[in-house]
């Protein structure tokens, strides 16, 4: 059972009765074929978490007001298939408990559980992979839960729509939907990829974001880091717009490969992660201020109490 909370915030925001959002943890890194650790990813970015500012100045709100329960980590380990399985029940647990539901990883073949669940739990679903590498495969070195994987099934049961790719094996081409592909090399000299891939959209969606999908050059602690990547600003643009014009159901992030001696990439995926949050439930705070400044300016001899104990989640 977890004694911490997520980011160090205030134990009346992280209980789960209370809680909008569910934060599960997956620290396994069983498939992984060139450099290990992604399995101390989500350590590492817990740990990011605590030493970040909660306020988001972009947005004009504290999203953890909405209360995020940092779930027990998932640690079957005992196969990959096993592994996806345990994810995947887990993952469908907490979104029957009306959660809005994000994972961090871990290699990125915990997504074939997080997917499963998010379709199982949503109609016409799309999914929005955000990554360098296709992850097409439908089987890889024996098995069909590996990390070369990670969407294979997506593509065969959702609306997989990719962004950021650059590199993929040619077996791959007889699986990808080339008009819902956009290529690294692509969208660097034409910026219209962001309208064009939300258009593709259906109205819930769901993120799989392998942060090798960044720049080696602000992100280089991951596993299998490709030149040529997305940088922070066009990043957030996108994702800023995604949230705004689609219903987004719930998303994981995986491949944080932690360096002892590199901490920035660490704290990138930290903030990613409550960038995205923040953009998910900017509406809601901003609704809650409003309510409150109404509040008080309508009752003006009214003692003012203190903001977090009078609204709680």
């Amino acid at each position: 059972m977890n004694t911490k909370t997520y980011a160090g915030i205030p134990e009346k925001y992280a209980k789960l009765e209370q809680a909008k959002i569910v934060l599960i943890p997956v620290p396994y890194d069983g498939t992984s074929t060139w450099q290990k650790g992604a399995d101390k990813g989500p350590e590492a970015f817990l740990e990011a978490s605590e030493n970040m500012e909660l306020y988001d100045i972009e947005t004009n709100s504290e999203v953890y007001k909405q209360g995020v329960y940092l779930a027990d980590a998932v640690t079957e380990s005992t196969s990959p298939e096993a592994m996806v399985e345990a994810v995947h029940q887990v993952v469908k647990g907490y979104i029957k408990k009306n959660k809005f539901v994000t994972i961090f990883g871990g290699e990125h073949s915990i997504s074939i559980g997080t997917i499963r669940a998010f379709n199982e739990a949503f109609n016409n679903l799309t999914v929005l992979h955000i990554d360098a590498h296709a992850d097409l495969r439908q089987s890889y070195e024996g098995s069909s839960c590996n990390h070369a994987c990670a969407v294979y099934e997506g593509s065969q049961e959702t609306n997989l729509i990719q962004v950021g790719i650059r590199s993929m094996d040619v077996k791959e081409k007889s699986v990808m939907d080339f008009d819902k592909t956009y290529f690294a090399h692509d969208m660097a000299i034409d910026d219209s990829w962001i309208e064009s891939a939300i258009d593709q959209m259906t109205d819930n969606v769901f993120i799989t974001f392998d942060l090798d999908a960044l720049d080696p050059s602000i992100l280089p602690s991951t596993g299998t880091p490709e030149p040529g990547g997305l940088l922070w600003y066009e990043t957030l643009d996108f994702l800023k717009q995604v949230f705004e014009e689609k219903n987004v159901v719930g998303f994981d992030i995986v491949e944080l490969c932690p360096n002892e001696n590199e901490k920035s990439s660490d704290f990138l995926a930290a903030k990613l992660y409550y960038k995205m949050l923040s953009y998910k439930f900017q509406n809601d705070e901003n609704e809650y201020e409003e309510t409150y400044k109404e509040k008080e300016f309508n009752q003006p001899n009214k003692v003012t109490k203190n903001y977090d104990d009078e609204y709680e989640y």
